[in-house]
């Protein structure tokens, strides 16, 4: 969302850290929440590359 200018632009305080307005960022929550939700869809599980790792197993 960020790359895409749909979200609140970020300030670098230092090569390895970047902080956001809080007011703007707020601003945007409260207007992601009055918009409507129309045309929203779920992603399609099936067009996976790969599983999904099982609960419990070792690979991280």
């Amino acid at each position: 969302m960020d790359r895409r200018g749909k979200f609140p632009r970020r300030f670098n305080l230092t090569p390895r850290c970047v902080v956001w307005n809080l007011a703007e960022v707020e601003a945007w929550i409260q207007e992601r929440k009055r918009a409507p939700r129309v045309n929203i869809s779920k992603p399609d599980v099936y067009l996976r590359k790969t599983r999904p790792a099982r609960a419990g197993s070792n690979q991280a």
